[in-house]
């Protein structure tokens, strides 16, 4: 029973270290500028990292001090936040299956159309209730701000790989032919009826794109680029904490067993 024990002490703990990258992955997400404006979707990731690392430690303290109770505990709850995960994963994968970028000639950063999302993503995120406080909280960050002090001539920014939020919020559409003066601030169209976003573009610093459909798509860009690289992290940790589980849940049946066998021995049953 000691070894069973022992066993499922090391697996909570191996569980608990897969705890942090999930947290860290988490307020990674949440400190993305785009994400600090849509505050449903922020925490989502480091509450279950963090309710993983107490679940974690509740088995390890089971295990240890051979709480039968808190094993079982561990095991259901466990149970409960892998699933909650995968849930997640699945959901995080569907919406953000549709891409929709496409490229400009003689840009390296790519522009983005809103009808090329999914669904979803445009009907909770860029809806009209949700994007006006959305709006406010970007043209009240440094997203743009920022690009004025890295690019400095037309040729540098053509050719930089910028974010999509910056790609589309922070600029006209290419297609409307602006020509430029630096980063924000675009003169001169020579295509106005490109695009109907071409007459919604403002060189006022607090507007720029940002009543822009252009925007909304450059801010459900960025979010799918971001939950990409995050998943991969969550799909490594829900992968090891799966194989953890598993053998959390053969020890605990084992010394299960081993308590049983043990007491008929004893004469006790």
């Amino acid at each position: 029973m000691g070894v069973s024990n022992n066993v499922t002490a090391v697996v909570n703990f191996i569980a608990l270290l897969c705890s942090i990258p999930i947290i860290a992955a988490g307020i990674w997400l949440a400190s993305k500028p785009d994400n600090e404006c849509i505050h449903s979707i922020r925490w989502p990731v480091v509450l279950l990292g963090v309710l993983i690392l107490v679940v974690s430690l509740t088995g390890f303290v089971g295990a240890y001090w051979n709480k039968g109770g808190l094993l079982a505990f561990y095991l259901f709850c466990m149970a409960i936040l892998i699933a909650l995960l995968l849930i997640l994963l699945v959901f995080a994968f569907i919406v953000t299956r549709r891409d929709g970028s496409y490229s400009v000639p003689g840009r390296a950063y790519r522009e983005y159309r809103l009808d090329g999302f999914s669904d979803w993503l445009r009907d909770h995120v860029t809806n009209s209730g949700n994007w006006q406080k959305i709006r406010t909280c970007l043209s009240e960050s440094d997203v743009c701000s920022r690009l004025t002090q890295n690019y400095l001539s037309a040729d540098q920014f053509f050719m930089a790989h910028i974010s999509p939020l910056q790609a589309r919020c922070c600029k006209p559409p290419t297609v409307c032919g602006y020509n430029y003066v630096n980063p924000t601030l675009w003169l001169n169209p020579v295509n106005p009826t490109g695009d109907p976003d071409c007459y919604l573009w403002n060189n006022d610093q607090s507007q720029l794109c940002y009543n822009c459909d252009s925007c909304k798509a450059g801010l459900l860009g960025n979010l799918r680029e971001e939950w990409r690289k995050a998943n991969v992290i969550l799909i490594v940790a829900v992968v090891v904490l799966i194989w953890v589980y598993l053998i959390a849940c053969s020890a605990f049946k084992n010394a299960q067993t081993e308590d049983l066998f043990r007491r008929y021995k004893r004469g006790w049953v």
